[in-house]
Parts: C-alpha cells; structure tokens; sequence
C-alpha cells in the first residue's frame, strides 16, 4: 500500500496486485479456422502483452497503483511484458525467473470476433509462495485471482499464499471457465477468501445450472461469505450484482429499478441489475475486472463495436502492445 507524500497525515492508497499470468498474444486474423491437417492464410498478425497485463493496465489508468504479483521469465516475451508495464507504471514485485521465458497465447480471431486460443506454458507458471509475498498486500489492497491459477503448479503457492492473507485484503476472483471443474475442496478453500465474486453468465451457469443471470447469482452468493459482493456479467444486458446472501426468495430486479430484499437489518443488501459501466465494467472487461485475463463475452462486444462490423483487427488498449483479445489460460 502507498501513500500520498507530502501531506500532514498519510493517506494510505490500496493496491490493485494481480497474481494471475501475464502471457504475450500472438494473434492472427483469419476467415475461418483450417480444418485439421490443413491451412489458413492470415490477414494479420501482431504481438500484445496479455493476460493479467490488461486488468493491470487498465487499473494504473484509472488511478490505481497497480502490482503483478505472478511472475515474468528472462527472454524476449518477459521483455515485452515487463516494458509493457513499466510503461504504464505497473510494478513487477517477483524477481525474474531466470533461463526461461514468458510463455505465449496463440490467438486465432475470425470475423464474428470468435476466437480460439492455444497456449504455452512458460516462466508465468513458476510461482511461489515466496515469490507471491514480494508483493506484500496489507488490508485495503485488492488481489485479484484468476480460475485459470488454480490449475497446474500455480495452484498450490496461490491457495497456502492466500490462506495467509490479512483479513482487510480484499480477493476479488474471477473464476473463469475453470473453477467449475476444480475438486469441491479447492472451490470451497477459494471461495471462503473471497470477497468479490465475478464472472460472465456462462460461466455462472456451469458453475450452478442457472441460466438466469438472476437465479445464478443468488445460487453463487449462497456459497460465498455473507458479506461477500457477487457480480454476474451478462453482456449488453449489464450485471446482476448481489451484496450479501439474501435468506428466503432471491431478489428480483427489472429494467425499471431496483428491488432490494431486506436480510438482517441491512435495506440495500439483495440483488440488482446495474449496467457494467457504473462498476468500471466496460465492453473491453478490463476496468472491473479481475480476471486472468478472461474478457469471455465483454471482449467479444469489444472487438463488434470497435470493429465497425468488418474491420477485423482487435482493439488495442494502446501504448507498447497491450492487447485486449486474450481469454482463456
């Protein structure tokens, strides 16, 4: 946590530390995936910093002080990554790993803005405890946790490491496609530290069979801690945001206004649709979010509108190459 200098009493200023991977995009723009064995013939290709960089990115341009906590190899990818964010003010807290190099995310975007992805493996994913502690939160700070780090080797470090954070810090998880296929136990490990809760409908609805954003997002705030935030992004819809578990019938909420169940006293607490701009969660995903990288269907409405319909290139979130494609790790 920083202070603002200079000032009779220190105000303490709450980071944004991401402890997801920051991977580099390598994205191609085609008519139509090969089949397999076969061939496609590019219109473009570029290079991005992606994953956590985004949401980092986005945060230290919207004020924040802002720290990747994952970690970052030695080699050209590393390279890019760490210019990606030394560029924007981001701290990279973890030394370098050394003899290896970040890995890369091959991104295959066709002209409805799907996109298809195949990744490698590299430096980002040899996290430790250690390593994560540089990052030193204190209560206030926000860490964000990616569904996609609770796979592989980065799941163990990730799980002692926030089992032993100060009880102000808050965890904000974005679940990702791969939180519903964890074991039950890590799921409940997880969500017993979590504080802000969000993801997209899909990925609501594998996770509890509710394909109502609203049901989905009562069935989530059941598992959470009771004075958790749950957010259901359902893309040009808006969000279902829940405060609290709300006892007996779930909230409903219309496009007219806000109706709010009343739980032990506290008025507001419930369910609401709001749109995703007034909680910072704009079309490109990255304000709000605090995912791995995930923009799931945010980015796709990103890549429509910026698009015009037929230019094909993704959007760029500007300087140095940071992308705004990626998604899945």
């Amino acid at each position: 946590m920083t202070t603002h200098e200079g000032a009779l009493n220190t105000v303490p200023t709450p980071r944004v530390i991401h402890t997801a991977q920051a991977l580099v995009d390598e994205v191609v723009v085609v008519d139509a995936l090969p089949v397999r064995g076969g061939n496609a013939v590019a219109h473009s290709y570029a290079r991005y910093a992606g994953g956590a960089v985004n949401i980092l990115v986005a945060a230290a341009r919207s004020g924040a002080s802002a720290v990747l906590a994952g970690s970052v190899g030695t080699g050209p990818n590393g390279d890019l990554v760490r210019s990606a964010l030394a560029a924007e003010g981001v701290a990279v807290s973890s030394p370098a790993v050394a003899e290896l190099d970040t890995g890369i995310c091959v991104v295959m975007v066709e002209p409805s803005a799907e996109r298809t992805f195949v990744t490698t493996q590299g430096a980002e994913r040899r996290i430790s405890l250690e390593s994560l502690q540089t990052s030193a939160p204190v209560p206030g700070d926000l860490v964000c946790v990616s569904g996609f780090s609770l796979v592989g080797r980065t799941r163990d470090p990730l799980l002692g490491w926030l089992a032993g954070l100060a009880p102000g810090v808050v965890v904000v998880l974005d679940p990702g496609a791969a939180f519903a296929g964890l074991p039950e136990a890590v799921q409940r490990r997880v969500l017993a530290r979590t504080t802000v809760w969000t993801t997209n409908a899909q990925e609501a609805e594998q996770l509890t069979g509710h394909a109502d954003p609203v049901a989905s997002a009562a069935a989530l705030a059941r598992r959470l801690p009771a004075d958790a935030v749950c957010i259901v992004r359902d893309g040009p819809n808006g969000c279902q945001l829940r405060e609290g578990e709300p006892l007996g019938t779930p909230a409903r909420s219309s496009a007219g206004g806000d109706r709010h169940q009343r739980r032990r006293g506290h008025p507001h607490r419930g369910a609401r649709r709001v749109p995703c701009g007034r909680l910072g969660l704009g079309h490109g995903g990255a304000p709000g979010q605090c995912g791995g990288g995930d923009q799931g269907d945010a980015a796709r409405s990103s890549h429509r509108a910026d698009s015009g319909g037929d230019r094909r290139l993704p959007r760029r979130a500007g300087r140095v190459g940071v992308g705004v494609v990626t998604a899945r790790r």
